[in-house]
Formats: structure tokens, sequence, C-alpha cells
């Protein structure tokens, strides 16, 4: 039998016959930052952190093939081991049909067969606790009645993931467990992990309810699974053993598991069994009893503060599927904030934190669902820039708290400096929040000075942040870091006259190049966001900010240069880097913003003509433009050859760089060297058929998985709102509906729904849940194809819908407005294309308001007061 997905239109959704996939898994969190994840067989992982698993850390391999499941194991009548899980030897020969049912976040399990069913129902409680929650009943549904031995077991591994290959064994050695009448609570003695050892403070329990009362208890997992067993078939199900083990208890030294026997019970023809689990993480080690009744009352809470975490934003098309998969897009932000890029199967690696470039683009999600709650974490996020335009690439536990690198290894990614930009104009085009550019925040400092090239060996290692010439903490506002992190680039060029590679921009793999590399896509962006920059001061001399101050030190960066003279742009680089090294001198020059605006303006489309004329690539069928120089100086791109990069291209249309004839030819050649419907879209780039040590680790990876040709997602989303915005709609759509439709087939993708970071050659959707492209998926569809954004708090509507997104003449969304939670409704009664239709009229409050027209749309310059708006739209 083979899987099938139903979905509804609010997210939740069924799959039958889900033990037919494989390497599938669902993640159980909560705000307290509970961060587990379950499979179909009850496998995968639950902890707190990096150095506090409760249960096995689970990589991707082990979420399919481990038997250190949750579980709980049922003799069935003197003569048949079955399991919750499915892994039995029995189970093997004799399947169950199995179904999967799924909401926000509730996971449930049906087992079923010709003699009884099995449901397990499995949450983490929206709760102050450290707490996952099982509950599992079995159903006699056939005539006879049918006599059980319920065993749980759940293993307790209760340490560091480091624990796994260092000194496994010996952190066993440390485990310190007191048996409970309703469980088992183990307390290391230490903690052996990276930070040292140290004494342990956390205890990890498992207990179990039921209306029967545990008849013995097996807390040492080698006796419960019995010499020359193995979880399988465990010896405590199959026999009646006997033990000594009673409340009260202490077991120490040994691997240990929640093992709790219970009698052995008579069901009759629907009668049921229930025991529910509880695993706990907390410091004292207090049990708190859960029933069925507070059970029940958890559950339907938690479905109720997930279903408010998305209440901010529904989208509704005339395709209700698509609708239900947008949900669980929208969620994965917030996932991302959660499990950082780790903790789940194939996120098997890093310690939980998040890189610089997630804080800036899980916040875009954010912006459009709840704005008003992000100005704090902005403000925080900015604490992480270097004076020197840098930043420092590893975010602390706590808001604001940053390190440059573990082990004092300082990189720079180039792309780095460009994405704050995009989000605080995001920030301030919904709220119009003009302050929060002037708002006064520190800088990063620590010994890495010049790009992280040179040391300060008078650095102070307390010293978190810039000092001025007086030791004195210096201050630089919002703005001023925008323009740093974005002037500075201008100067860092290569031999071509683009920004410097560094040690990679958004590509992690492009990491080889360090001497001669350059990133011409990146380029197109810094380009785009000085001419961003130039708007925004615009904007803000209109609104009676006619002077900006900038640390003085700065001014050297803003004078008139001679854009070909490559050395003299190091030189001024270099002069910067050095004013800027140690201590700052704290005084400040005030610009005539308008005079700002123009500086910036033309150091941007200085290096945008620099890029159309020098980097556009054409053969007598194909053209597109480079996106990278390697570290031989040589392009990557290469159009005689048709090796082609969808990066050079997503940047230059994002960045106003490619003209609108471009754009065509640019998507002439992705449909021909990239597109390939069978991995759901666009390929990240041609196969180079060479391990190119001159370019990056990528080239390393088989072609087609990963960085290195995959389809990989966040690239084609951005691909796709690059193309929206630039009115090339009908290309966008295609490359979000390619994705939509292969990721919903599940028997291609293999994966629930939502969107993966890649998917394999095989059609696999890979490390899902944890990827960038969720908040731009949800970016575009919001600001892109209903084109609701703002301009500085005026709202600004321009719809790129095309005919077959309308249902009945109408697609509708529901989003915060002004911070307001606002229905638009777009009306499209004569069933027009694209292209074909404007907006005639708006509506609010059964009044036509006035607008003024923008390319795509318009602009309504009142404030929104009502929560519904009409949007009609006409022929041209």
């Amino acid at each position: 039998m083979k899987p099938k997905l139903h979905l509804q239109e609010n997210g939740k959704y069924k799959v039958d016959n889900v033990d037919r996939l494989s390497y599938t898994y669902f993640p159980l969190t909560n705000f307290k930052s509970v961060k587990s994840v379950i499979t179909p067989s009850m496998n995968g992982s639950m902890t707190i952190d990096q150095n506090s698993f409760l249960l096995l850390p689970t990589s991707n391999e082990d979420s399919h093939n481990s038997f250190m499941n949750r579980n709980v194991y049922f003799n069935i009548n003197n003569k048949v081991v079955w399991s919750v899980t499915g892994n039995t030897p029995y189970q093997m020969l004799h399947k169950d049909k199995v179904s999967l049912e799924a909401d926000f976040l509730l996971h449930k399990i049906t087992r079923n067969n010709d003699r009884f069913k099995v449901v397990v129902e499995s949450f983490v409680p929206m709760e102050e606790v450290y707490q996952e929650l099982h509950k599992i009943t079995f159903t006699n549904t056939s005539k006879e009645a049918m006599k059980i031995k319920p065993v749980v077991s759940v293993p307790l591994y209760s340490r560091s993931a480091d624990n796994i290959r260092d000194h496994r064994h010996v952190t066993s050695l440390l485990n310190k467990a007191t048996i409970k009448k309703n469980g088992l609570t183990n307390k290391p003695t230490f903690s052996f992990d990276e930070r040292g050892h140290i004494l342990n403070d956390l205890s990890y329990s498992v207990y179990s309810y039921s209306s029967q009362s545990i008849k013995r208890y097996w807390p040492i997992l080698e006796e419960f699974i019995g010499e020359g067993n193995n979880l399988l078939d465990p010896l405590v199900v199959k026999e009646d053993i006997q033990n000594n083990y009673k409340p009260g208890d202490i077991v120490s030294g040994y691997e240990l598991t929640g093992g709790f026997e219970y009698d052995e019970i008579e069901l009759n023809e629907n009668e049921e069994f229930t025991v529910i689990l509880s695993l706990v993480i907390d410091q004292d080690g207090k049990e708190v009893i859960v029933d069925e009744n507070s059970f029940n009352r958890m559950k339907n809470e938690t479905k109720k503060q997930w279903n408010k975490e998305l209440e901010n934003l529904e989208i509704k098309y005339s395709d209700s599927v698509y609708n239900g998969w947008l949900k669980w897009v929208s969620i994965q932000p917030i996932f991302r904030r959660i499990y950082g890029n780790s903790f789940l199967p194939q996120h098997d690696y890093g310690r939980g934190g998040r890189g610089w470039r997630d804080l800036w683009q899980d916040l875009l999600a954010l912006i459009l669902m709840n704005p008003t709650t992000v100005r704090e974490s902005l403000l925080n996020n900015f604490q992480g820039v270097r004076i020197d335009g840098s930043n420092a690439t590893i975010i602390g536990e706590n808001p604001g708290e940053f390190v440059s690198d573990r082990n004092n290894i300082a990189r720079v990614w180039m792309d780095h400096g460009s994405w704050p930009l995009i989000t605080t104009k995001l920030y301030l085009d919904k709220v119009e929040d003009i302050d929060f550019l002037f708002e006064e925040i520190p800088y990063f400092n620590d010994k890495f000075t010049h790009y992280t090239k040179k040391v300060n060996n008078n650095f102070n290692a307390d010293e978190a942040e810039l000092k001025n010439k007086d030791n004195r903490l210096y201050k630089g506002t919002v703005l001023e870091h925008l323009v740093i992190q974005n002037l500075v680039p201008y100067y860092n060029v290569g031999k071509h006259n683009s920004i410097r590679l560094e040690d990679a921009d958004w590509n992690d793999g492009l990491d080889m190049a360090h001497q001669n590399g350059e990133s011409v896509a990146f380029t197109c962006m810094y380009a785009d966001n000085l001419v961003e920059l130039a708007n925004i001061l615009r904007t803000l001399n209109s609104k009676g900010k006619t002077t900006i101050s900038l640390l003085k030190e700065i001014d050297v960066l803003l004078q008139n240069v001679d854009y070909n003279n490559i050395n003299n742009k190091h030189n001024i680089l270099t002069t910067y880097f050095d004013a800027v090294a140690g201590n700052v001198d704290g005084e400040s020059i005030e610009y005539d913003s308008l005079e700002l605006a123009l500086k910036l303006e033309q150091k941007g489309n200085q290096l945008k003509e620099h890029i159309r004329n020098n980097e556009w690539l054409s053969s007598k069928e194909y053209s597109w433009y480079n996106g990278y120089y390697d570290d031989d100086s040589k392009r990557l791109d290469n159009v005689e050859n048709g090796d082609m990069t969808l990066t050079g291209q997503v940047f230059s249309i994002m960045g106003n760089v490619a003209t609108d004839d471009q754009i065509k030819k640019i998507v002439k050649a992705a449909d021909h060297y990239l597109f390939d419907e069978a991995v759901a879209g666009y390929k990240l780039n041609t196969d180079f058929n060479e391990v190119k040590t001159n370019m990056g680790r990528l080239f390393g990876f088989a072609y087609g998985h990963k960085e290195n040709g995959a389809m990989f997602s966040h690239m084609s989303v951005m691909y796709a709102n690059a193309l929206y915005k630039r009115g090339f709609a009908h290309e966008g759509h295609k490359v979000l509906n390619t994705i939509y439709k292969h990721c919903i087939n599940i028997e291609k993708s293999k994966m629930y729904p939502g969107i993966p970071e890649y998917v394999d050659p095989k059609g696999r959707g890979m490390y899902p849940f944890l990827t960038g492209s969720a908040s731009w998926f949800i970016l575009t569809e919001v600001t892109e194809v209903f084109g609701i954004k703002g301009n500085f708090g005026k709202l600004i509507i321009e719809p790129k819908l095309l005919r077959k997104q309308f249902s009945n003449g109408k697609a509708s969304i529901k989003t915060m407005i002004q911070n307001k939670l606002v229905e638009i409704e777009i009306h499209n009664p004569l069933d027009l294309e694209f292209n074909e239709y404007h907006i005639e009229k708006v509506i609010i409050e059964d009044r036509e308001v006035s607008f003024d027209r923008t390319r795509f749309g318009v602009q309504i310059n009142e404030s929104i007061q009502n929560d519904r708006i009409k949007v009609y739209l006409n022929g041209k």
C-alpha cells in the first residue's frame, strides 16, 4: 500500500499507510523551548539543549533504524509480543495498517489489524514545563476476549549529545535513578561535556499513569532486555520474571529505561486499556500527575495556542489544499527560532544556535504576522555588528549576546551585511517607526579588526562592546550601522571590481576562494541596498529629518572616488579600518540627508552599471549574468559551456540590475539549464563535473545534493520573489507552484506538508521544518502575490494574482496592517489575467477611498480603521 496524504484547508492532515515512508518525523515543541521530535515508530529525541537530552539524540538513520524508542509493548494472550512502534518480529511479518493524523502541534498514530486498534496521541504542552506527553489507547476490536500484558519502556539517555561517542559508557556510571510509585527519575551526579566536569542539576523522568497499578519496575536497560535479547523482543515482555525493585529504591551506574510492567488484564469486545506517559526534564524531579482529563485539557490548550500563533495570517486561493499547506510553511519560521538549525534528525549538526543570516530572515515572517513584537529583537540583533562592517557569527543564548566564533576562528560571510537592511525596511514599511532608525545601540567588539584580517593585541577580552577615545561605551544609530554594513563592501572589491567573496556568501559551500573569489551576485544586492538607503534618507528628509549624524571616521568612505581605481578603493578602506581598529574617536559629523542620499545612490548605481557592462554573458541562443569569480580569478558561469548558477540570476533581478529584456533571457536560460520538474523546479547550478578546490567544498558533494545542484528551496523561492517583484508573475508562480506540487505529492517528496531545505535527485524533500525559505515563501505570498506591502506605514496593494488563483472571482488574505488584523478581498469579476487588470476601486467600510497609483497597484494614504478592505479589479 502506498502512502496517501489528505490535507484540509485548516492545515489538519492525515497520512494513510504512513509506515510506508522512511525518514519522516514531526516536531513537538513549545515556547519553553522543549525540542522534541517523533516518528511514526515513536523514535526521536527530547531535549532542551545540546547538553540535556532525555532521549537518545537521533540523526537521520537512527530515526528509521534505532530501537531506542519510546515504547509500550503488549503480550497478547501470552502468544504474541506487539509494540506501538511496529518493531517486533511478529509485526514485521504481520503488518498493521498505520495512519498518522497531525494538527498544530498534535501527533496521532493509529495502528489497526483484524483484532485490535492502538492509538498513540503525542504533544508537548504549552506550559512552563519541559514535558512531553503520550496517551496510548489499546482497543479490542474483535468479538473475542483477549488478555494483554502492557509493558512500558522509555530508555533514559540523560546527558549531552557529545557523549554519544565520547565516554558513552563512562557517563552511564554517573546515572543515579530513583524509583517512584508512578515512574523513574534519573539525576546523574555529573555532566561531562565541552563545559568540563560539572555537577549536574537536572532530573530526567518518565512517569506512567493508568487505572492499573504498576506491578514491576525495570529501571536497568540490560535487565529489561534480558541477556542475549534486544529491544525487538525483550525478555520481560515475553516471560513472567520476578524482581525486587520497589518505589524508593536507588539504582546507580547503568544505562536506564523507564520500564514498567502491568498485570495482565482481559479486554472484551470494544473494551479499552489506556496508559499515559509523561517525560519530564526539571531540576527537582517533582512529579505532576497526569490523568485523562488533564491530558485532554492540555491537548486542547496546545492546539488553541498554536492556532493563535497562526491567526494573523490566512490566505485563501481557489486551491484549498494549497491554503492548508501554506499554514505549515508559515509555522516553520517559529520552529527555527526554537530549534535553531539543530535537534531534528536531518539537522544533526550544530549545537542549537542560529547564524547571523537566520536572525534576520526568520524575522521577515514574524514582521508580517506580528510586527509590534519585533522592534526589540531587531535592536538586539544590531548589537552583533562590528564597526568595520563585519559581524559576530555565533549568537549567544540571551538577546543581544554575540561571540565571534567557536575556538576564536573568525570568518566573514560577505553577504551578512546585506540582510539587516531588507528586514529593517520591511519593519519600517509595516509600522512607520521612524524613530527606530535613530535608536542608539553599541557595536560588537572583539580582538578581530580589518574585516577579521588583523588582531588587536591590546583588546581586553572582558569588553565585548566598542569604546570611544575616553574609554566610554560608544553607541551609533541603527541608521549608522546600516550605512557601515552596506558602504564598506563597496570598497572591498576583487580584481574584477565586484565585492570579494571572503569566506563565503549565502552559499556556505563557496568557501575555498578566499584570495581572489568575488560574488557578483551579492554585489547586485549591495548595490540595490545603497540605492534603498538613499530612498530612506529622502523619506526621512520629507518627514523633517534634514540632517543625519554619523561617526567621524565614516567620512572617508563617503568621498567621491574613481570607481575603476581598485587600488585607491583598497587604500580608502584600509584607512577606515585603521581608524576604527581600536577605540573610535566618538565624534560625529552632520550630513545633509539629501546630499548623503545622493552619495549613496551614486555608489549603488556605479556598482549596477559595472555589472551590466561587464558581467552579462551571451551566446547565440542563451544569455545570463555571471554570478562569481573563483580563486583563479576566472568566471564561474560560462555561457559557452552551459555552466550556470541560479544565485547570479536571482540577485541581478532582485537588485534591479537586470533589465526587463534581460530577465526574459535569464528565464529562458534557467528553464533550459536549471529547471527539472522531477526535483521540484530550479536547481542551484548546473553540473560543473569538477571538484573545484578553487571555489568551494560544495563541488565535493555528489551533484544534485544540497548546495551542488539541488533544488535548494531558499534560492528558488528568492528567484520567485525577484520575478514577482519585477512584474514577471507567471514566471514567479511557476517557481512556487512547482515546489508546492512536488512537496504535496507525498509519494515523490516523502515528507509531511511544508517546505524542505532542498530536494534530492530522487525527489525526496530533505531537511524539512528548519529552512529560511519558509520566511521568503510567506513574504512572497503576502507582499508580491497579493501585493500587500507598505511604504513607511502607508498601505500599498499591488496584486499579481493569476486568473486561476481566484475562486469564483475572489481571493482573500488576512494579515496585519497598521497593527490590526485586516481581511483584504481581491475581486476579479471579469476573470481577467495578470497584466490585463488594474485596481478600479477600493472599498473600506462601504466607502470608496482615494488612492495614488503605483506601478502595479495603489497606495492608500489614509490610516486603516476597519478590519475589511475590498479591492475591485477591472480591465486596463
